[in-house]
């Protein structure tokens, strides 16, 4: 996607998928080609996902770009002053205001990308992702590899007994299963 136009037209880009997908490393991927053509790119992220780096977002290859911590999607508006595109990762953790920043800074000419997990580890809907993907011009969904069988994985598989919604982990925490993997588990789950 050749998104890097020069005119002040805002949109919205939605990247989403399972852990492991690489949703982070397609959200640096386009910032960092935003600030080759010069454009202002501002870089958000919720303030608890501090799983790599207090500041910086990182991909799980180790791929970095500077951003600002936020605790509400609100401040992003008061953080964005005179620019050309803003991302935000982790964009399921935020609250649903975060839908209607996302669409006052396209309509004010911002192009705006956001990552996020599309589900939850229960396979439901997570946070604000719908919304998102609902008014965005454009939604890329990428997939992991199922670590049981080697199909496309969409679903984040919980490894841990833990039934809060947010739970921030990694490899050991969460595996990238496809959908019958998932099923057989969910099933073996509740017997």
């Amino acid at each position: 996607m050749f998104l890097e136009s020069a005119n002040r037209a805002g949109w919205i880009e939605v990247i989403c998928g399972s852990m492991f997908s690489g949703k982070t490393e397609e959200l640096i991927r386009r910032l960092k080609r935003a600030k080759f053509a010069n454009q202002r790119v501002e870089i958000f992220k919720p303030q608890l996902d501090v799983r790599y780096s207090v500041e910086d977002v990182v991909s799980h290859d180790a791929n970095t770009i500077r951003s600002t911590p936020v605790d509400s999607s609100g401040n992003i508006l008061l953080l964005t002053g005179d620019v050309d595109v803003v991302g935000i990762d982790e964009a399921q953790f935020f609250d649903v205001n975060i839908v209607s920043v996302c669409k006052e800074l396209a309509d004010h000419g911002v192009r705006v990308i956001v990552a996020g997990l599309d589900m939850d580890f229960q396979g439901n809907p997570f946070g604000p992702m719908p919304q998102l993907m609902a008014i965005a011009e454009y939604v890329t969904k990428v997939h992991a590899i199922c670590v049981r069988c080697g199909n496309l994985a969409n679903h984040s598989h919980r490894l841990t007994p833990n039934d809060s919604l947010v739970m921030l982990g990694e490899q050991d925490t969460y595996e990238p299963i496809c959908r019958h993997c998932f099923n057989k588990s969910m099933e073996k789950e509740k017997e």
